[in-house]
């Protein structure tokens, strides 16, 4: 089907490159308008020729409306930005941005020094998975240390729940936030 489709494809373009032509024409009086009008009515009113005229319009009317809303290409990159499509011989299995966020959290909850924690999950076309967290914390913690952690421990948990590799994790200090222990 897609050979016919791009043959469609082709003599459509052939067809509106010609109209483009005819009017740029006409609107530079290079061809008279009335000529023009005789050839348009002997499509239309011509027994067999206006048959195979709406014949032809409606099929390219189907296939305009199916490039502009059934683009194959849009499903995918639409699938991509959703998560991750992994496929092999047994089907699909689309693991959604959420669910990636979802595990970033429950790795992140474990650190006692993070208190709040927003992450941005950017997923390329070969499905590799950089995480980008926006961290508040303790005033009283080693950052580095504390990223280091967070590091292993996001792409170790991916890994083992999704068997996806993370590409990055990189980590942003929004805000340092007193201990409870420093304000007593």
């Amino acid at each position: 089907m897609k050979l016919v489709e791009r043959i469609a494809l082709v003599i459509y373009s052939y067809i509106i490159i010609i109209l483009a032509i005819v009017l740029s024409l006409l609107i530079f009086n290079w061809l008279d308008f009335d000529t023009v009008s005789n050839m348009v009515e002997a499509l239309i009113t011509g027994n067999i020729s206006s048959k195979i005229t709406l014949v032809v319009s409606i099929i390219f009317i189907l296939l305009s409306i199916k490039c502009i809303f059934f683009d194959e290409a849009s499903k995918e990159k639409i699938k991509q930005s959703q998560g991750i499509l992994l496929k092999n011989e047994n089907g699909e299995l689309m693991i959604s941005k959420e669910s990636i966020d979802n595990m970033v959290k429950n790795s992140v909850s474990t650190f006692e020094n993070v208190k709040e924690c927003n992450t941005k999950i950017d997923v390329n076309s070969e499905n590799q998975i950089v995480i980008t967290l926006f961290l508040t914390v303790n005033d009283n913690v080693v950052i580095k240390d504390l990223a280091t952690g967070i590091q292993n421990k996001v792409k170790e948990e991916i890994k083992k729940i999704s068997d996806l590799d993370v590409q990055e994790v990189n980590v942003k200090i929004v805000k340092l936030q007193e201990s409870k222990q420093n304000e007593e």
